[in-house]
């Protein structure tokens, strides 16, 4: 009798690496400094803790799958319509839902060459095939995207600012890039970081998905507000993608205490102002002292920085990571996103950056 080779997953499954989150922990360091996940130093807005303790009475409730308080608040803020916002469990569940929605067996989606991971994760849980263009010096390049549409593509993704790169392209690139782009192409901007992007010449796509009927934008409350461990994110797109992506997410996807917090957060404008004024301030002092030191440090729109070490006599990525960990600095190693010779430093409070450059000061010597 022949035996059972068992049940076989979908095309594209066992292709996929898992994704591996930056490490919090150092095996012997009761103390550490975590750098390594992008988090805001400050932590959440105080109200948005308060929301969410709030919450706490009515945990055998359902929650309201409409996430409908939470769109408004977040239109109110933004100056956007709550009927073509949807809600996800963090914009990695609003990722996979664009893609089981627009991609299936064999289509292509199409992101930049250093781009976030969960892009190829989610294609190829579709059976999709993820498609890289190549950046020039470390930013998407326009001109590669075009030049990469073949009639298999469905949807590209561009994150702006990109992690990890901490480059963007700016408002008139992405309206160009939009208008060159066949129409039934899905253009998907993944805007986690826009909240600390500040120069004259960027923009976060909102005017485009207001706009177009082939445009999303993607938002998270990972990040400048410190909700990572509620995953909670949003979309904005025309009603009719939105109604699209309404049909294929979980019905009650998004927690109670999650929309709670996430309102209280983005409502709390002015502890956002502290939040990005304490990035601003701190993420030029950091670059400064490193490249003062001999490590490359790469313009950055967001709240980490990417840098690279000459690699050598020792002086590499890897040697310098395990250095750091040696005195209880966790940060990302970049092997993942093809960029070896580079770690990426978060933010962190003032004695954490200061930490960090005297720590990597005494590696350089």
């Amino acid at each position: 009798m022949k035996k059972n080779s068992g049940p076989r997953p979908n095309p594209g499954i066992m292709q996929i690496t898992p994704y591996k989150q930056g490490a919090w922990k150092l095996k012997g360091k009761q103390k550490i400094i975590k750098l390594s996940s992008n988090e805001t130093p400050l932590g959440p807005s105080p109200k948005a803790v308060q929301a969410y303790l709030q919450e706490v009475k009515t945990l055998s409730h359902y929650n309201d799958g409409t996430s409908a308080e939470l769109r408004q608040t977040i239109a109110k803020i933004r100056g956007l319509e709550p009927e073509k916002i949807v809600c996800g469990a963090g914009s990695d569940e609003l990722i996979a839902l664009i893609i089981q929605a627009y991609a299936g067996l064999g289509d292509e989606v199409l992101y930049s060459e250093h781009g976030f991971l969960m892009y190829p994760i989610s294609a190829l849980k579709v059976g999709a095939v993820p498609v890289t263009a190549k950046e020039k010096n470390l930013r998407a390049d326009p001109a590669a995207i075009l030049n990469s549409v073949t009639k298999k593509t469905k949807i590209i993704f561009l994150a702006n600012p990109n992690n990890p790169t901490g480059s963007y392209l700016t408002a008139a690139e992405l309206r160009n890039l939009r208008k060159k782009l066949p129409a039934e192409i899905l253009l998907v901007i993944d805007a986690a970081y826009a909240e600390y992007a500040d120069a004259k010449d960027y923009g976060d796509g909102l005017e485009l998905a207001e706009t177009t009927n082939n445009t999303i934008v993607l938002n998270t409350f990972s990040k400048i507000y410190g909700l990572a461990a509620l995953r909670l994110g949003w979309s904005y797109s025309c009603p009719e993608i939105a109604d699209v992506l309404n049909r294929v997410r979980g019905p009650f996807n998004v927690s109670a205490p999650a929309q709670a917090a996430g309102a209280a957060a983005i409502a709390d404008v002015k502890f956002t102002a502290k939040a990005k004024a304490h990035n601003k301030k701190w993420l030029p002092w950091l670059a400064g002292k490193l490249a003062g030191i001999g490590i490359k440090t790469y313009p950055s729109a967001g709240n980490f920085l990417l840098v690279e070490f000459p690699g050598t006599r020792g002086k590499t990525a890897t040697a310098a990571d395990e250095y750091l960990k040696e005195n209880g600095i966790i940060v990302r190693r970049m092997e993942a996103y093809s960029l070896p010779k580079c770690l990426r430093i978060t933010i962190g409070m003032a004695a954490e950056n200061q930490a960090v450059f005297k720590t990597l000061t005494k590696f350089m010597k």
